[in-house]
């Protein structure tokens, strides 16, 4: 009875310790749509944006965003360069924040909600007159809060933010 007792408890305490050191592992809870990020003292779960389509449409037309909310732009290594975002077709105001290959921030900016394409407006007139918020150096992500936000999780340029390493992997 003791060897059985002492076989089911030594069981049980490897399938814990199993259990923490996945648990410790799985540093990014990252899933097929989101993946979980701290920016500041703040954890956002955030949707991803790894393919062009999903790139272009991000946030808009959203007319909420949660507080811990928000979407990640991965573009792929091959393609890391220069970004510029615009506010198409967003009826609130976002926050963005670009990040370089090695998850350095390298541009903040507070976007403005812009006024909606014009009746008879075509797409390259609309989008001529949208004001450009630029990574300012090569980026190879982007992170969309909720507008505001920045001035509640303040970062710096230089600021290192963690992100799922393999991201970048899907992007496309």
């Amino acid at each position: 009875m003791m060897k059985h007792r002492t076989t089911i408890l030594a069981c049980a305490g490897l399938l814990a310790a199993t259990a923490c050191v996945s648990g410790c592992e799985e540093r990014y809870a990252t899933t097929q749509k989101t993946t979980r990020v701290r920016v500041g003292e703040k954890t956002f779960t955030l949707e991803l944006a790894t393919d062009q389509e999903t790139r272009v449409k991000g946030l808009s037309g959203r007319t909420t965003i949660p507080d811990d909310g928000g979407m990640l732009f991965v573009f792929p290594d091959s393609q890391v360069t220069s970004h510029e975002f615009v506010m198409r077709d967003c009826p609130i105001p976002i926050d963005i924040i670009f990040l370089d290959r090695s998850k350095r921030v390298t541009a903040t900016h507070a976007m403005k909600v812009e006024e909606p394409r014009r009746e008879g407006e075509d797409m390259v007139t609309y989008e001529g007159r949208l004001k450009r918020y630029p990574s300012r150096f090569d980026s190879q992500y982007a992170i969309e809060l909720q507008g505001g936000m920045l001035e509640k999780v303040p970062v710096k340029p230089g600021e290192l933010i963690n992100i799922d390493p393999g991201l970048a992997a899907k992007a496309k």
